[in-house]
């Protein structure tokens, strides 16, 4: 079987929603590739990229591949997509003057195309994430999250997602509620249970990423302790559960994390604070720089405390805190 490989380079800002399109379109696997030249060298383990190649991305700028079947109308596709990057610029995104080659390989060449992007990662203090076809033997004190990512995003290579896990690393102390929202392959889930929260409640609109993080969960033991279900950013509290099935926390909660675009923080921030206890955190990433002002005012005029700010790459993180009392 052959299969048609899409890659697109836009500038980083771009790279979520780029990845998104790809997932709506029905890609069978999506992988991004950033610039070599924006990887900040360390004298430790942690974001450690294994067996990387270096790359020609310019600084600033990523490269983003989705694989789709033979038989795949390609023409509509790219079309489809250059109107969709295209027009990101009218929400405040600059994919920059972006480019998309199509190319058709074998079904070989696709596996080993994937796994190459995906290594074992040491993303934080105590934190390690394992592809499931990588042998890897853990140091003293090392929690390795196992994944199979599918054709759900997430798999801790990306700023975000890291600067995510590098958060709930300091935050979780154990026996936490948590809320996960836009889960996609369930590892910002799997990295709170792990790290001793009692029970995470993991949400996603897309049934194909709903799929996926069951499967991560299950695949990591955590099945008991992480409820996977469909659902519009907080809609799923709004339900509280099916019949046969409540939810496995009980609003409000101790932590809330999203690693979302910065438009979609903003326009929930209220139902956040809701969903928080007095104290609670939120965790909130998948802000690019341009954008930080914006959170940042958001967050605060909802009545949060920021108490913590990571960057990477240009990418922000911002642990805010709702105040005891309220």
């Amino acid at each position: 079987m052959k299969w048609h490989e899409l890659t697109i380079r836009s500038r980083a800002e771009a790279v979520e929603m780029v990845t998104n399109f790809l997932h709506e379109l029905d890609a069978d696997g999506v992988a991004v590739e950033e610039s070599w030249a924006d990887r900040k060298p360390s004298e430790s383990r942690l974001d450690e990229w294994v067996d990387r190649p270096l790359n020609d991305i310019p600084s600033g700028w990523v490269e983003i591949k989705g694989w789709f079947p033979e038989g795949t109308d390609t023409n509509a596709l790219t079309e489809t997509l250059r109107e969709r990057i295209a027009g990101l610029r009218a929400y405040g995104i600059d994919p920059g003057d972006f480019s998309l080659e199509e190319a058709v390989i074998d079904e070989e060449d696709w596996a080993e195309s994937w796994k190459r992007y995906f290594k074992p990662l040491r993303v934080s203090d105590r934190l390690t994430i394992r592809p499931i076809w990588e042998p890897y033997e853990p140091g003293p004190g090392e929690i390795v999250i196992d994944l199979d990512p599918g054709m759900a995003f997430g798999t801790g290579t990306h700023a975000t997602t890291a600067l995510c896990l590098n958060a709930l690393d300091r935050a979780i102390r154990g026996g936490e509620e948590v809320i996960d929202v836009g889960t996609g392959s369930g590892i910002l889930a799997i990295g709170a249970a792990k790290l001793g929260a009692r029970s995470v409640l993991a949400l996603d609109l897309d049934p194909v990423a709903v799929s996926s993080a069951k499967a991560n969960a299950a695949l990591n033991g955590l099945q008991d302790r992480i409820d996977v279900r469909e659902s519009d950013l907080l809609g799923a509290l709004k339900a509280g559960g099916t019949n046969d099935r409540p939810l496995n926390v009980s609003p409000p909660v101790d932590i809330v994390v999203a690693n979302i675009l910065a438009e979609i923080i903003l326009r929930f921030i209220d139902d956040v604070y809701a969903a928080l206890k007095p104290g609670g955190l939120y965790i909130a990433s998948g802000i690019y720089v341009s954008r930080e002002p914006d959170v940042r005012r958001g967050l605060e005029e909802a009545g949060f405390a920021i108490v913590h700010r990571d960057e990477r790459e240009d990418w922000i993180a911002f642990t805010a805190r709702k105040p005891e009392g309220r």
